[in-house]
């Protein structure tokens, strides 16, 4: 079993800046695409920025030139700096890796979910 445990919300005001952070522990033997989702309050959850095992990432459009992805391979951690925000990047933020296992191939999993307030 993979458990993944978000860090890093909190209430910004607008312009200001955040790191998220998503570290996987468990049982895995390696993780490949790490993504980032967020979803706003009555609004479906959406995808925001992703990142390969190789490194290379991308991002929404609404987000591209503000955030970044990145990754620490060797603490199976992914990061999310949000700089610039923006009262609509307001939201729940989740992260979500694949990772592979000795047993059960690999699969999806989900952060619980880390809450960006953005004041304007």
């Amino acid at each position: 079993q993979v458990q993944l445990v978000e860090s890093g919300g909190g209430l910004v005001q607008a312009g200001g800046s955040l790191r998220l952070s998503c570290a996987a522990s468990g049982s895995m033997i390696s993780i490949n695409v790490m993504r980032w989702y967020r979803q706003a309050p009555g609004k479906q959850r959406e995808w925001v920025a992703g990142i390969s095992s190789a490194g290379s990432t991308n991002y929404v459009e609404s987000v591209k030139g503000r955030f970044t992805i990145s990754r620490d391979n060797a603490k199976n951690t992914v990061y999310l700096q949000m700089n610039s925000l923006k009262p609509e990047d307001t939201a729940v933020y989740y992260c979500n890796i694949q990772a592979c296992g000795v047993v059960g191939g690999c699969r999806d999993y989900w952060g619980q979910g880390t809450q960006v307030t953005v004041s304007s």
